[in-house]
């Protein structure tokens, strides 16, 4: 699908492009609007045949599927003296789990023409926030930083839930509630999320370097890209300071996890010294000899049985005084 947005009179206006047979020009003549008068073209999950109509009418030149994937910066960011293209992750959380996903960003001349391969919530909130503020977008360059200002806006909201459900977890740890298997998944679900969420804000991090970089951003452009790399740090040291919680948390589980296991294994030692004597005697009673005298005794059963209790008892009854059960 092809949205093309258009300003005009401080509004903005959007149409479809259905007919691929048609021209540019026959359908900006239709539409009664001027080629400077587009600000945006977004392709969502775009078949082929669209992005060679967008190519062809608007001579802009697509990365391939390849060069999207890359991670090198050559390949995330590239300019030249016509457009500058640029492949940033956008972090996706949904029911088969966390990863990033790939949106192309090229802005040839005064529009922007967006790559995607799906609906995401940030370009739903940012064609809101352009049709109610349409004057503070004059072109391609100011709906990018738009765009990229929402985007990190969800990234730090994404952090905040990974730090609260850290908190919650480690609430749940010193409980004492013996749910092993859960805890040790959280752990790995959250340690996964943060490192997918780090790896998203560090290729922003690169890109926006870049871009800063760039003679083509506008001046008041600038201080905008400057105030977003302040916030995309202050949020990749706070994904550090994640995983030092999610270490911390493992370390404290694993340590009470080894005492838990330490006590079982107490048990069972202090078990095995208190039946070692009953043992002894019921071995020493149990032999065939034909010569034991205890063996005639009238009262010789009852007798070992008294010393096998006494014998389980007294050790557990000094264990009990010298506090080590």
């Amino acid at each position: 699908m092809i949205k093309i947005f258009i300003k005009e009179n401080n509004n903005i206006r959007i149409f479809e492009i259905g007919d691929l047979t048609q021209t540019k020009d026959s359908i900006l003549k239709s539409q009664n609007i001027r080629e400077n008068q587009i600000i945006w073209i977004d392709l969502v999950s775009p078949e082929q045949s669209e992005i060679k109509w967008v190519s062809n009418n608007f001579e802009v030149r697509f990365p391939s599927k390849k060069q999207t994937e890359e991670i090198e910066i050559s390949s995330r960011y590239w300019e030249d003296e016509e457009s500058i293209t640029i492949n940033t992750y956008f972090f996706i959380k949904d029911k088969d789990g966390a990863y990033n996903e790939t949106v192309t960003f090229i802005i040839k001349k005064h529009f922007l023409v967006t790559v995607r391969y799906r609906e995401l919530n940030t370009f739903r909130e940012f064609t809101k926030k352009l049709l109610s503020n349409p004057k503070a977008y004059d072109d391609g360059f100011y709906i990018l930083g738009g765009i990229l200002e929402i985007r990190i806006d969800a990234d730090a909201d994404t952090l905040e839930f990974i730090a609260k459900e850290i908190s919650k977890l480690g609430r749940i740890i010193f409980t004492g509630i013996d749910i092993t298997e859960q805890i040790i998944e959280s752990i790995s679900y959250y340690e996964d999320l943060n490192m997918t969420l780090r790896e998203n804000l560090i290729d922003k991090q690169r890109v926006l370097s870049s871009l800063l970089k760039s003679y083509k951003i506008p001046k008041d452009l600038r201080e905008e890209i400057r105030i977003m790399l302040k916030d995309i740090k202050s949020l990749i040291d706070y994904t550090t300071f994640n995983f030092e919680r999610l270490g911390y948390l493992q370390n404290t589980f694993l340590g009470l996890l080894n005492i838990e296991q330490n006590q079982v294994i107490k048990i069972f030692t202090i078990m095995s010294v208190a039946f070692l004597p009953p043992t002894l005697i019921a071995s020493i009673y149990g032999m065939n000899f034909e010569f034991m005298p205890e063996l005639k005794w009238h009262y010789g059963y009852p007798l070992a049985l008294i010393l096998m209790v006494l014998s389980a008892v007294i050790p557990l009854v000094i264990f009990k005084r010298k506090g080590w059960i």
